[in-house]
């Protein structure tokens, strides 16, 4: 029986742990909804943002590190802290302006080129801000506290404890990270189905030419989406910081987000955290059996660990082999 609640405790942190991955794959549904193409550099994103929170949070010289080389000076810090939720409002600010930039120097040249074009942008653009993040903010692995509660919840662990006999032991950041990304999965569902922006966004993505020949700014959509995509970035980058440090494995994240993508579909907001909730509990689960003894080892007569490393990468297999536009993606037909 306890093995029995140990798989359902298992479960649950798996559903906790697919939310944070669906916070990433978020930004790739946004922008890939608006361009059609797949942003490499989201994964960056979310450690720029995350550094960029740290730096403002705890008071940093930008580029101080470039600045004592070159001029010789001893610069570290301002001498102040910033409260965490000011912080994050000036965070988003550089998102945005960023998202601005990004639009002026790379996007508003590439109008009307082959997705590949644009998807080799985005791996230019992700090697640049992953060294732009490191000289202007160091390399150091940063520990990020915005207030979020963290560790074991108590009052979960007496509530299960008196109905099962077995305490859940559940991250109380888990929890928070699942609460705001329904509540951000809810608003982007809404802005993308009953705006007027949504709407457009999703014209942009079909055909670029023929959504300038309509009236349809080009330049407004890819600069919004690039800010909301900023803002999904820097909620990932708070909760992935906030549970491990930021630091430059954190970019790594997005590959963990393909096989969300590929089960949950490419151009859906909902499958995303389908997605990530599926990756979530599979990966957890088919660890927990694959390493049991008491499972594994009397089932197959051996145990696998390690399992978590590789099996969202072969459940996305299957899914592209029978169902290659997802669970939730636009079925494409082309006629020739």
């Amino acid at each position: 029986m306890d093995q029995l609640f140990y798989a359902a405790e298992v479960i649950v942190n798996g559903l906790m742990t697919g939310v944070m991955y669906a916070l990433v794959a978020l930004g790739f549904v946004l922008i890939f909804k608006a361009s059609g193409v797949f942003n490499y550099a989201q994964g960056v994103l979310a450690l720029f943002a995350g550094l960029t929170l740290v730096g403002i949070m705890q008071g940093q010289v930008p580029f101080a590190h470039l600045l004592n080389a070159v001029f010789g000076t001893q610069l570290d810090r301002f001498g102040w802290t910033v409260p965490a939720l000011l912080a994050i409002v000036l965070t988003a600010g550089v998102m945005v302006l960023l998202a601005i930039l990004i639009e002026k120097l790379v996007l508003q040249h590439l109008v009307g080129q082959e997705p590949i074009i644009l998807f080799m942008a985005t791996i230019g653009l992700a090697y640049f801000l992953e060294g732009l993040g490191d000289v202007m903010w160091g390399a150091d692995v940063k520990n990020l506290d915005v207030g979020l509660p963290q560790g074991i919840s108590d009052s979960i662990e007496r509530v299960t404890d008196s109905w099962f006999g077995y305490g859940f032991f559940i991250d109380r950041l888990d929890i928070w990270a699942a609460l705001i990304a329904t509540a951000l999965v809810a608003a982007l569902v809404a802005f993308s189905q009953y705006t007027k922006q949504g709407r457009a966004m999703r014209a942009v993505a079909d055909d670029h030419q023929a959504a300038l020949s309509v009236g349809i700014s080009l330049r407004f959509i890819w600069i919004m989406v690039w800010s909301i995509a900023g803002f999904v970035a820097l909620v990932a980058g708070i909760m992935w910081g906030t549970k491990s440090g930021v630091q430059f494995s954190l970019s790594l994240i997005a590959l963990k987000a393909l096989p969300v993508l590929m089960l949950g579909g490419f151009t859906s907001i909902p499958g995303a955290i389908v997605g990530g909730l599926i990756i979530g509990v599979g990966e957890k689960l088919f660890e927990f059996v694959m390493s049991s003894p008491d499972l594994a080892g009397s089932w197959f007569g051996f145990t696998i660990g390690a399992t978590e490393n590789w099996f969202a990468y072969v459940l996305a297999l299957v899914f592209l082999v029978f169902r290659p536009q997802g669970l939730f993606g636009e079925r494409i037909i082309e006629r020739v």
